[in-house]
């Protein structure tokens, strides 16, 4: 039986979810917990692959047991038995085909900013005190819903066959010195949202114009692009499949 399993996790703690042959990952780390409490070898494919420090507030990966399990159980066990940054929250029984990567129909990712020296935000937002002009990030950010091909944002010598991504929301939001950056997509390039926030604050801090975003765009050129963002503001916050109901 295929089963997916939804958690979350902190990522400060770890060198992203990927397995890393002298660091210790999420999938690392919630594997060995899955094979103890099950007596199974498991392997868990997820959704997606995070940076180090990035953090997931929901995340999928699937994987293959024959054993039946009492899930609400399990979900005690093992956040019990997991470390307090990394947190089940479901089971969900699906199909043999079922992918956790392939099936997902769109991802969303937030940015966090604080504008205001903050103790309790570190490591889980980007401190950024110099001025920023939020309608001009936000005029930006609504040209990147006018194109397809993304590779001036791409972490360069990936093995990916296409730059091409289908961007549905891009926009800031402010709330007095916290400012968080929206982006859905059906797919994201290594490194493409860190990339595009640092372009946006380029933008907002009046390094660039609104209308050089398309040349950059335009150009394929990650070396046109802005910066890239510290990983610790970014978090994976949502991933939609066609067969899973989120209000299960």
């Amino acid at each position: 039986m295929r089963y997916f399993i939804q958690f979350a996790y902190r990522g400060t703690n770890y060198h992203g979810w990927q397995f890393q042959p002298n660091a210790v990952s999420v999938q690392e780390v919630l594997t060995k917990a899955m094979n103890i409490l099950f007596c199974e070898d498991f392997e868990l494919t997820a959704a997606g692959r995070t940076d180090a420090g990035v953090h997931a507030k929901l995340m999928y990966a699937h994987f293959d047991t024959e054993k039946d399990f009492n899930t609400a159980q399990m979900i005690q066990k093992l956040n019990s038995f997991l470390p307090e940054d990394i947190t089940i929250y479901h089971f969900f029984n699906v199909s043999d085909q079922a992918h956790a990567r392939f099936d997902a129909v769109s991802r969303s990712y937030e940015y966090h900013i604080h504008t205001f020296k903050n103790s309790f935000l570190k490591d889980l937002s980007w401190y950024h005190f110099r001025p920023l002009d939020i309608e001009k990030m936000n005029q930006a950010a609504k040209i990147l819903l006018e194109y397809e091909d993304f590779e001036c944002f791409s972490k360069t010598h990936t093995d990916v066959f296409t730059f091409n991504c289908s961007i549905t929301n891009a926009c800031w939001e402010q709330d007095g010195d916290r400012l968080i950056f929206h982006i859905s997509a059906n797919r994201f390039l290594r490194n493409m949202v860190r990339a595009i926030v640092g372009t946006l604050i380029y933008v907002g801090s009046g390094k660039i114009a609104v209308e050089d975003v398309r040349k950059i765009i335009e150009s394929k050129d990650r070396g046109k692009a802005g910066f890239s963002v510290p990983a610790h503001g970014l978090y994976l916050t949502r991933v939609i499949y066609p067969y899973i109901n989120e209000t299960d």
